[in-house]
Formats: C-alpha cells, structure tokens, sequence
C-alpha cells in the first residue's frame, strides 16, 4: 500500500497558504516530515487524517481515495495528534479499552487481549491502572501511540511526537517507532531533524507550505558533501558574515559563535570544510529558499 499525494492546496480564510502544490509518494516504513513551526507539517496531516478538507490536489491510500472516501481511511488510520489530550482521572487501560470499543472491536475477550498486548508493547502494562494523570510527557506519548495502533492500522500519522521529551524518553520513543515502522507507512512529523535522521529512510523538508526536497536521508548527505564550510566568529561580526556568505546556521561555543557556511566552492580564509549532516542539508534548502523568494519579492 502507497500513499500519494499530488498537487494538493489549502488557503486558510484568514488568506493564509498553508499548502501550495504538495506532490509526496510515500512507501511503507518511516517517513519523516521535516520542517519548521509554521511549515505546513500540521496541515498536511489534518488534510491526510480527514481532518479538514483541501482546496485542491488529490490523495490516494492504496486503492483508497483519501478525500471523497473518508469513512474508508479511518478504518486503516491511527493518528497521534501534536497535541493529545486524556482524561486525567481515567486509568491507560479503561481509556484504552474505551478506545478500542470505537474502533469496532466489540468482543470484550478479544478487545482485552488487544487492550494488553499493546499497553506491553508500549512498555506501559506494569502502570495500566493508574490513572494518566500522574503519567510522565514521555508515558503519554507512548499511550498515544498505543491509541494510533488500534485496529493495526496500515498508515500511521505521529505529529511532532518527542518535542519536549528528556533524552531517555525520546531514546524509548524512537525504539517504538522504528519497531511500528517495519510493515506500515508510518509518517512521523517534526522540527527535530535528528529525530528524521535517526528513524527514516525517506523524508521531504517542507517550508511555507512547499516541498523543498524529498528523498533518502543519506543520499541527501552525500550530495552536500564538500559544500559545507565552518568558522569560527565575534558574535559582533555575525551580521556581517550573513552578508557575504550563505550562513545557514550559526551557534554560541565558549563566548564564540560558529558558523556553518553553504558553498561549491572554498569561500575564503579561515574557512574549514566539515563533514556535512542532515541538518546542514535541512538549514541550507530552507535558506536556499528563502533566498529565492526575497528576490522575487524585489524583483
């Protein structure tokens, strides 16, 4: 099963463009959607989990049409919002179970053996009946996962699932998506380009509503390599810097800001080429963008 997505649009009334011309194939395994806050990521999963309809473009799930046959994608579909609200004074298991009975699953042996198995794999069986209340960020975030994988749904949609979580949580929260991932398409939305870097094999980075790049995380890499140019600077001298050079991203070290540089060639003295990562591939299509529609605007 594929998910395809072409030209698809969306104008907010207030005249804001939050997709404009989305073109995505999307096989199974993780997928990751990167870009920034504002990007269009939320968009595009409300418009793909049926949650608001497009102005324009089309969606396919297989042999599923995502926009005129909603009722149809919400059978194969688990969906883990940005923000994901619980009742606070309900423990995992009577939520869950709860859950499971709007997803259809009417046996009540059956929906306790599916009710548990998922609080196991969710590595939350041993705390089942507390209430989620007194859950930790990390404990609901993988309540919520375990809500998404009801019904085994083929498409899974995780929107900005780690932001805010400590290192060990994070840690746990990757084992469990690189764990779903394996047979379904899971589409996993962030800003946190390790989080892509580490879990996907496919990503698009997308910005204002466009697609600026779609591929292979470490092909992406590769065809950066020897473009990537590092200084370090006065953190008076940065403007400046920005001036003259594509300064795709800068950050403090001892008092002292480093600059990483975009360039096919050497760009000057005291430059010194690095390795490039996938968040120099992210910071300079971003930039390289931006550029772009600053000199249209002048023009």
């Amino acid at each position: 099963m594929e998910l395809v997505i072409e030209h698809l649009s969306k104008t907010y009334p207030n005249g804001t463009k939050a997709l404009n011309d989305v073109s995505l194939r999307i096989e199974p395994g993780m997928f990751g959607l990167l870009g920034p806050n504002g990007a269009g990521k939320s968009s595009l999963m409300r418009t793909i989990s049926t949650l608001q309809e497009a102005d324009s473009g089309t969606i396919s799930l297989g042999d599923i049409d995502v926009l005129h046959q909603p009722e149809r994608v919400r059978q194969v579909l688990g969906y883990l919002p940005q923000e994901f609200g619980v009742y606070p004074k309900v423990t995992a298991a009577e939520l869950l179970e709860h859950f499971a009975v709007l997803k259809g699953i009417s046996n009540k042996s059956e929906r306790r053996q599916v009710v548990d198995a998922l609080l196991h794999q969710t590595n939350l069986y041993n705390v089942r009946n507390k209430n989620l209340g007194g859950y930790s960020g990390g404990m609901k975030q993988r309540f919520g996962i375990a809500q998404a994988l009801l019904g085994n749904p083929r498409l899974i949609i995780v929107d900005e699932p780690t932001a805010g979580l400590d290192p060990t949580e994070r840690n746990r929260f990757h084992n469990l998506l690189a764990e779903i991932g394996e047979d379904r398409i899971v589409i996993l939305s962030t800003h946190i380009v390790s989080d892509v870097s580490d879990l996907c094999r496919q990503f698009a980075i997308i910005n204002k509503g466009q697609v600026l790049y779609t591929g292979d995380p470490l092909q992406a890499i590769e065809e950066m390599r020897g473009q990537i140019w590092r200084r370090l600077i006065r953190k008076e001298e940065l403007s400046s810097y920005q001036e003259q050079f594509a300064v795709i991203s800068s950050r403090l070290f001892a008092g002292q800001t480093i600059i990483h540089v975009h360039s096919v060639a050497q760009p000057g003295n005291g430059f010194e080429g690095v390795e490039p990562t996938l968040e120099d591939v992210y910071f300079a299509r971003i930039h390289a963008a931006e550029q772009v529609a600053v000199k249209s605007v002048v023009a």
